[in-house]
């Protein structure tokens, strides 16, 4: 077990989803706990399946609009049936330009806020949040490590089945 900011225990749960359809739906399991403020933070390598994480979170909240990555515009407002969804890709912000755009407005809003990229701006992030980290592990399979921060998120982890993570393994 690992320590938060906060000194409090941070479990890390993990998942091996096989292939898109599996991750995808993980995506809508989450969708289906989201609450307005929630805040999932999303990390991995190029091409781990951020965005395709992002797409199926988002038609989970019943998001009829196409979504794609913000990384140019960096926020991007989307209706949903459940919640609005606001996505962010912070990748090209530096932690002053993210600070400045006050993002925490979306934290702190009527609806979900999932952020791409989200390490760049973990100091801005919200004291409770759940942090994502893909890992391609073959052609379509990834693990993705959940890192809990705050007990409804822990909740939601051990709601959702998710082992426990190896110790060694990638921090999310």
């Amino acid at each position: 077990m690992h320590s938060n900011r906060t000194g409090h225990p941070s479990n890390r749960y993990e998942l091996d989803a096989a292939n898109e359809q599996a991750t995808g739906a993980f995506a809508k399991a989450l969708a289906e706990l989201a609450f307005p403020g929630a805040v999932l933070a999303v990390d991995g390598d190029l091409g781990a399946g951020k965005t395709h994480f992002a797409k199926a979170y988002a038609a989970a909240l019943g998001v009829t609009d196409i979504v794609n990555s913000p990384t140019f515009t960096i926020i991007k407002e989307y209706e949903g049936t459940k919640l609005p969804f606001y996505h962010m890709d912070v990748y090209r912000l530096s932690l002053e330009e993210a600070d400045e755009l006050g993002l925490d407005e979306y934290f702190h809003g009527n609806g979900v806020t999932l952020v791409e990229w989200a390490s760049i701006i973990e100091p801005i992030l919200p004291p409770e949040r759940l942090h994502l980290h893909l890992e391609t592990t073959g052609a379509e399979s990834r693990r993705i490590v959940c890192r809990p921060v705050g007990a409804q998120y822990e909740a939601w982890c051990v709601g959702l089945g998710l082992r426990p993570a190896e110790e060694g393994g990638h921090t999310a």
